[in-house]
């Protein structure tokens, strides 16, 4: 009943951190990163339609007339790479990218949640985060790649497949909580296996907060709204459960 319990508020965190993102004091660390975000956003399906329809410019010249009906059937199957790209190559680079303004965030979230005050953040406190920052996000990436490749290739095989589909689908939801509970974790100086092992003590609840973080992240333009609002969120997610769990 308690897993059942804590599945459920998981998004219960993710609403609470979308009202906390209108606080004053907070706007600028959400909408800097997501006008960088936006903006390599547009870059990207602006190149990946001009590099597809290179493509096509050279491809269908090639086919006879009776063939001309596979441009309508490749510019679907464009679109759902770019999908996939997107999820899993965009939201990767968006973070790094964002790191810095989303650990931040995170810190002043949690601050406020905990009635502590700190000095306003300067440009230059936001510039020295920068390689820690990218760091840590490297840090995951070396978790999240080794583990998705094998699930990856565990899905071309038949029959295992019927396994590893599921597997596939439940770690990209835990991927998702993983990365942004993260944030205050690293402000809070827990090591990232440490974070990993408090996380598994509370799978259920991760998991509740990574799903519909999961689903948010595959919709193209809102996912760049889920971003600031996950960090928000698995910020109070974090404060909340381990202070309770430390007094």
């Amino acid at each position: 009943m308690k897993q059942v319990t804590d599945l459920m508020r998981g998004p219960d965190y993710l609403k609470e951190g979308w009202r906390t993102l209108r606080q004053p004091g907070l706007r600028r660390f959400v909408l800097i990163p997501l006008a960088l975000n936006l903006i390599l956003f547009s870059a990207l399906i602006g190149w990946g339609i001009q590099q597809f329809d290179l493509w096509m410019t050279r491809l269908m010249p090639q086919l006879p007339d009776w063939a001309a009906f596979v441009e309508w059937l490749l510019w679907p199957l464009f679109a759902l790479v770019v999908l996939l790209v997107l999820f899993f190559g965009f939201s990767v680079v968006a973070n790094i990218i964002a790191s810095p303004f989303y650990g931040i965030l995170a810190e002043k979230i949690a601050e406020q949640e905990r009635n502590e005050v700190s000095p306003p953040t300067s440009w230059r406190d936001i510039a020295m985060l920068v390689p820690h920052s990218v760091g840590r996000e490297l840090r995951k990436l070396v978790y999240y790649l080794p583990r998705l490749v094998a699930l990856l290739l565990l899905t071309l095989i038949p029959v295992v497949n019927f396994i590893a589909s599921p597997l596939l689908l439940a770690f990209g939801v835990w991927m998702m909580a993983v990365q942004y509970i993260d944030y205050q974790a690293d402000n809070d100086k827990v090591g990232f296996r440490d974070m990993l092992r408090w996380m598994q003590t509370r799978r259920s609840l991760s998991l509740g907060f990574g799903l519909p973080v999961y689903v948010g992240m595959l919709i193209p333009l809102v996912n760049l709204l889920v971003m600031p609002t996950a960090v928000a969120a698995s910020t109070l997610l974090w404060v909340r459960e381990r202070d309770q769990q430390a007094s």
